[in-house]
């Protein structure tokens, strides 16, 4: 066991690590960087997802208020996705109108085009998440991987010194319980991070489609289709009891 300072742990992260080599030192960078990954992914997705989400809060302000559609989506961000759907239905509608105009029909050629953006949207919200769950799925084996190479090591100890000593066995166990919990502190993290932000995914595309829907009913009929509120269903109401029948006079 490498010698270490007194009044320092022999048993911590680093000299456990001291311990293992270069591929204890291998592992343990990797779930580093997969850590990094992960948060990185998951505050930039965060951001991301929030500033859609208020611009679509605003869009009855800014685009449907205006006076028409393009002057509505100039008011919109030029790097926003909403001001990317509004301008290709747009451009669609109009492309119709110069060369389509017998070829296809213009509610077919404008979905296709509304749909092929709103992928588009979708796809880019996800990016990143295929990392999340490969990261969430393989951590907890790299951790178990750091678990066999100390286990063996402690096994390689007793076998040289010819019993099971403590000071033989601690520090490679100790590696080993280490980096089964550095995979976990890994994997968790990323799991939560993938579900929470893919359910928060679909609440974003539910806008996007709402807002594609908008305008395709918009292009094709020149106004917005109204929104009406659902009404709350009625409470249903007991029936009484009839009464019981009376019974004949004998």
């Amino acid at each position: 066991m490498a010698e270490v300072a007194a009044g320092e742990n022999p048993y911590g992260l680093i000299p456990a690590l001291q311990q293992g080599g270069p591929i204890a030192w291998f592992l343990f960078a990797v779930l580093i960087l997969m850590s990094i990954a992960t948060w990185y992914i998951l505050f930039t997705k965060l951001w991301e997802q929030r500033k859609m989400m208020a611009e679509a809060r605003t869009l009855d302000d800014t685009v449907w208020k205006a006076k028409s559609l393009r002057e509505g989506a100039n008011k919109l961000d030029p790097d926003s996705a909403f001001r990317q759907l509004a301008e290709d239905g747009m451009r669609a509608y109009e492309h119709h109108d110069g060369k389509l105009t017998d070829e296809i029909d213009r509610h077919e050629w404008v979905t296709m085009s509304l749909n092929r953006t709103s992928g588009l949207i979708g796809h880019k919200l996800s990016g990143g998440l295929p990392l999340l769950a490969s990261i969430g799925s393989t951590a907890p084996f790299i951790g178990l991987l750091g678990t066999v190479v100390g286990i063996y090591r402690a096994l390689i100890n007793i076998g040289i010194a010819g019993q099971a000593s403590i000071d033989k066995v601690a520090g490679p166990v100790g590696e080993a319980l280490i980096m089964t919990a550095l995979g976990l502190a890994v994997a968790v993290p990323a799991v939560l991070a993938y579900n929470w932000l893919n359910s928060r995914n679909k609440a974003v595309l539910e806008k996007v489609n709402t807002f594609a829907s908008d305008i395709h009913g918009y292009l094709l009929s020149g106004s917005r289709m109204a929104v009406i509120p659902a009404k709350p269903a009625a409470p249903a109401t007991a029936k009484p009891a009839a009464a019981p029948a009376a019974k004949p006079a004998e």
